[in-house]
């Protein structure tokens, strides 16, 4: 059985999409071929890896990269974009797209403060990306 190939977009490919990708990698790459990409690709923030790292999980082999990567070279069952502004950029009609999705989730690069709070902010929309890969994990076995 072949798995389902899933790109997460999003504008930088720096935080939330990469999060995702090792996210989803984790729980469902038994079932999924996983790909993240962004319209305006900004390389991996450093708070992304540090905070993936503490979670256990590593982004080893996952680098920034812009969505012309993949258009109309890879047919994904999902395109998912992970803030608004990538869904308002993503082209309406994306070559080899299946279902597109929307899950919208703060930048946490956006925050201005103390290394403390950035470091917060990160950890925060970790989770919440990791909960909703479950989710929707869960939702895809009917569970």
């Amino acid at each position: 059985m072949s798995k389902a190939k899933v790109l997460f977009l999003c504008t930088g490919n720096s935080v939330r999409s990469q999060m995702a990708e090792a996210f989803l990698r984790k729980h469902g790459g038994d079932r999924h071929d996983v790909y993240s990409a962004g319209t305006e690709p900004k390389g991996i923030n450093p708070y992304t890896k540090m905070v993936m790292e503490e979670a256990g999980v590593s982004l080893s082999g996952q680098y920034s990269k812009h969505v012309k990567e993949y258009m109309g070279k890879i047919h994904f069952a999902y395109v998912i974009t992970l803030c608004d502004e990538a869904e308002k950029s993503c082209p309406a009609i994306f070559p080899g797209m299946g279902q597109r999705l929307n899950w919208s989730f703060e930048d946490p690069a956006a925050i201005v403060g103390s290394d403390d709070e950035k470091l917060a902010k990160f950890r925060e929309v970790r989770a919440r990306i990791e909960q909703r890969i479950k989710e929707w994990l869960m939702e895809q076995r009917g569970e």
